[in-house]
């Protein structure tokens, strides 16, 4: 064929042909040739040898079964007496033929001592004569290769015993040599096939060698090779530049003789990382950045190098090393020098830009100005600032003229100084001094010679002269600046150095001040902003605790250093002796959240003189967020807080109060109940009274703000004497510490016994508290007290009008027992009232009670869940005073409501009559009749 499918085979034939000429001439071909040759001499020896082992195997396996055979027949019990018998071919003929099956020998002979055989696996040798047996005739057992008649064999014979130990007779047997070199013929093709695979795998090893050598000389030959190695000779010795190549593992692969003297390398330094090789940290930062440079000029020692580096080229996979070469420029020196001086002052323009400023602290962002400067620049630094800078306020001298400030950072190269110290006033009296002149002026001022400085000497005789005594002789000073408003002041001072500031100084400095008083002024308005955070969440904070005898507070809040937080608490005095325990966590610091806690604050404490149950305070309170968010979304009818009338349909983004965290728990003391909810807020801590800590398991509540889900309250059934601990989570969880982890370890500092909450506060505090916490911390300790027996008077009361009269009767009694006949008329008008309203207009169960605790309590329960109304009644009606009369006597009254009714309470003090005293005795009765 002559198409293009005829052809193609040439193309290829012509570029296989020439790929194995080139391979052929290449040091890769010749060892390849060389690495076959040895290969098939090894197999082929090794093939020969497994052959003649194979054999010699098999003829001693031969040697050993035929005389394991004959010694076991020949041993055999009854052999002896079978011989001696009339005719032992007819005894032993089919034993031996079954012997020899089993044994798998070729024949087994039995034989006299003449060796006349009575037994053979050929019938027709039985009778004849075997020939060289003689030394089993005298008693020796051998084996051998017989060569003769009636055939070739490996044959053992073995003489045959009588009891006395005479030779009696022969056993004879053995294996046909031709069935041996059977069994080695057999294991050839396994021999020959292991030869062939053996010579396979040599060649292909020898192959990918070659072609991995191949790869590596690139296909040359021994001629070019020694041409390569002549070239590296060259550029090792003659050439007049340095030159380096360093591997991707930053180790140095080769150095020319040019290189050694200008780096002055070590003899062994090749092989050797970058990092070992003794250079200077410059050079080697250079040599082990892996940058590409050109014509770089290098300071090395008393060198000036000219340095280019550029990449390799990756090969074979490997990433790509680096070529460096070297050239001598020391003529060059004085450029390099001041190249060096403007180098050194950028880095020190970078480093101070990463330095100052790391701290949102005046103080300290003055010291890491002093302290960036010294000794790179200065021997001496200090740093004035304005008082009003110190506290964070902004600075408005009403005369703009700055006469004195505050020194905030002095450093030096040494510790002594006749300076003045930290914390003393620097008053500018002299306007000709420099640091007077420098805040006039607006810029920085140099002072070359302070010895002729005559208005800096004149501010302060005696303390210039111990400074110029002390070596001070040059001074930079400069104003700091930030948005046009003078913030302090730096100046720069010398003394160990003897070469004084110069211009070139001066506009440098003047930067470096420049830098450092926006990170100032930074510092000096977070310094306000969390200083004004601070004082408005103490101020939304509770003060005092009220006055209540259920529990035992003490509590602990701290601020986040980072900035305030919206962490909360709150405790809570409620009708019937019970209080409640609040704390709450507002996502987000500063201002912002501040006043969104104090919201939630207010919020919590005005739901709470509805005495709702806790999961219902927590669903209005979460109700109140969402409008709030609505509002301050802007309240569009879209829903998503943009205004109509916005052509984009965009509006500002607000601030709500959604991520805000609320735990809510009422205890009280008269039933040892504690009833709580959370609204994404951690549990409390249980201390129990023997000193066990648990956490109990509260409903997973979701933050407020979120809505769409109800609230789930707990109650828990608290022994007396035990501890109640509520938290945020900013006391057990910081960036290196999680939130269970905190969790063990709160549990392990609250189990320690015999404390009372203000020392379990302390305690706590020292072991939970983060060197530099992230988030606030509000910690609220509570010991729970029980209300004794007697303190408490119960009475179920019948539905009928005339029980009236006996719950006034069974309450004035009760009063006179507690010593309050000062409040019996007030407290027995109002029992009269409210118990005449809950049968009147309530449902049964009645029951009163009253509690004597700071005040006396009278509360009235029925099964309605209908509330009376204060009202006013016009002087024609006949009821509608009730209340009033209890809003008169009482010092406090309301209405709670229970899962199955309500509670009108009402709270006396405990001496005074509580109210408008009658002139004499009323008729109760006649009364209750008027007011309802």
């Amino acid at each position: 064929m002559t198409g293009r499918s005829g052809r193609q085979p040439t193309g290829w034939g012509s570029r296989l042909r020439a790929r194995l000429s080139l391979g052929a001439h290449s040091v890769a071909g010749q060892v390849f040739a060389l690495t076959a040759v040895i290969v098939v001499l090894l197999i082929t020896a090794a093939a020969l040898a497994l052959v003649f082992q194979a054999r010699y195997d098999s003829q001693r396996d031969a040697r050993n079964r035929s005389l394991a055979a004959a010694e076991a027949f020949a041993h055999a019990p009854g052999l002896p007496e079978a011989l001696l018998s009339r005719n032992p071919t007819a005894v032993l003929q089919p034993l031996a033929e079954a012997a020899r099956q089993k044994s798998g020998v070729d024949f087994i002979a039995v034989m006299d001592i003449r060796g006349i055989r009575y037994t053979d696996s050929r019938p027709e040798l039985i009778g004849q004569r075997a020939t060289d047996i003689a030394r089993a005739v005298a008693g020796e057992s051998f084996t051998e290769t017989f060569t003769g008649e009636p055939s070739d064999a490996v044959r053992a014979v073995v003489p045959v015993r009588n009891t006395e130990g005479a030779v009696i007779g022969l056993v004879g047997t053995g294996i046909e040599v031709e069935n041996v070199s059977h069994a080695v013929e057999g294991q050839l093709p396994l021999l020959l096939g292991a030869t062939a695979g053996g010579l396979l795998l040599g060649t292909v090893g020898a192959a990918l060698v070659s072609r991995r050598l191949l790869h590596q000389t690139r296909g040359l030959g021994a001629a070019e090779m020694t041409r390569m190695n002549e070239h590296h000779e060259a550029v090792l010795h003659a050439v007049r530049e340095g030159v380096l190549i360093i591997g991707n593992d930053q180790r140095l692969i080769l150095a020319n003789d040019e290189a050694r003297r200008l780096l002055d390398l070590p003899s062994d330094a090749e092989a050797r990382g970058v990092t070992d090789l003794g250079l200077d940290p410059r050079t080697t930062e250079l040599l082990a950045s892996g940058r590409v440079v050109t014509d770089h000029v290098h300071l090395a020692g008393d060198r000036l190098l000219a340095v280019n580096v550029r990449p390799t080229k990756p090969y074979a996979g490997r990433p790509a090393g680096r070529v460096v070469t070297l050239r001598d420029s020391t003529e060059l020196a004085s450029l390099s020098g001041r190249a060096e001086v403007a180098r050194s002052r950028l880095q020190l323009l970078y480093d101070a830009g990463v330095r100052i400023g790391s701290t949102l602290d005046v103080v300290r962002t003055a010291e890491e100005l002093s302290e960036v400067a010294v000794p790179r620049f200065a021997d001496f630094v200090t740093v004035e600032l304005l008082e009003p800078v110190l506290r964070g306020d902004e600075p408005s001298p009403a005369t703009g003229v700055y006469t004195e400030m505050r020194r905030a950072a002095i450093t030096g190269v040494r510790s002594d100084s006749p300076l003045q110290p930290v914390g003393d006033v620097i008053r500018f009296a002299v306007p000709t001094a420099p640091m007077a002149a420098a805040l006039d002026a607006g810029h920085a001022v140099l002072a070359t010679d302070l010895n002729t400085a005559m208005g800096w000497r004149a501010q302060d005789s005696q303390g210039t002269r111990e400074a110029l005594d002390y070596g001070l002789h040059s001074l930079i000073s400069v104003p700091l600046q930030a948005r046009g408003v003078v913030l302090g002041m730096a100046n720069f001072w010398r003394a160990d150095t003897p070469e004084a500031f110069d211009e070139e100084d001066l506009s440098f400095a003047e930067e470096l001040g420049a830098r450092a008083a926006v990170s100032i002024d930074n510092a000096r308005r977070f310094t306000r902003e969390h200083a004004t955070a601070v004082a408005l969440q103490r101020s939304l904070l509770p003060r005092v605790l009220p006055d209540q005898s259920a529990v035992d507070v003490a509590y602990r809040y701290l601020p986040a250093k980072a900035g305030v937080g919206g962490d909360w608490f709150d405790v809570i005095q409620l009708p019937g002796a019970r209080v409640a325990l609040v704390v709450g966590d507002v996502v987000g610091h500063g201002v912002h959240a501040a006043a969104t806690m104090g919201r939630l604050r207010t919020a919590v404490h005005n739901f709470s003189t509805l005495d709702l149950p806790p999961d219902e305070l927590l669903g209005h309170l979460d109700e109140l967020i969402n409008r709030i968010d609505q509002d301050e979304a802007g309240g569009g009818a879209n829903g998503n807080g943009a205004d109509a009338g916005d052509p984009d349909g965009v509006a500002e983004p607000a601030s709500g109060v959604t991520g805000a965290t609320c735990l809510y728990a009422v205890y009280d003391p008269a039933s040892g109940r504690c009833r709580m909810a959370s609204a994404g807020h951690p549990g409390p801590a249980l201390i129990h009274p023997d000193g066990q800590v648990e956490f109990p398991e509260l409903p997973a509540g979701i933050p407020l703000g979120v809505g769409g889900m109800p609230f789930e309250a707990v109650d828990f059934q608290l022994p007396e004497g035990s501890r109640l601990v509520l938290f945020t989570d900013g006391l057990v969880e910081d960036r290196d510490r999680d939130f269970d982890t905190g969790l063990h370890l709160l549990a392990d500092t609250l189990s320690r016994p015999g404390r009372s909450p203000e020392q379990a506060c302390s305690d706590v505090l020292a072991t939970m508290l983060f060197p530099v916490p992230s988030d606030d911390i509000a910690l609220l300790i509570a010991d729970t007290r029980r209300l004794e027996a007697g303190r408490i008077a119960e009475w179920e009361v019948p539905g009928e009008p005339s029980a009236v009269s006996w719950v006034r009767n069974a309450g004035s009694a009760q009063l006179v027992e507690w010593g309050l006949e000062d409040i019996a008329f007030s407290a027995e008008l109002i029992l009269s009232e409210l118990v005449t309203n809950a049968i009147r207009y309530g449902s049964a169960p009645v029951r009163v009670r009253l509690l004597r605790d700071r005040t006396l309590i009278c509360e009235v329960s029925d099964g309605s869940s209908t509330s009376p109304h204060l009202r006013y009644a016009a002087t024609t009606d006949e009821g509608g005073r009730g209340l009033f009369l209890v809003a008169q006597y009482a010092e406090r009254w309301g209405t709670r409501y229970t899962d199955r009714g309500k509670v009108i309470w009402a709270e006396l003090p405990l001496t005074g009559g509580g109210g408008p005293q009658e002139p004499g005795p009323l008729d109760l009765e006649a009364l209750e009749d008027m007011a309802w």
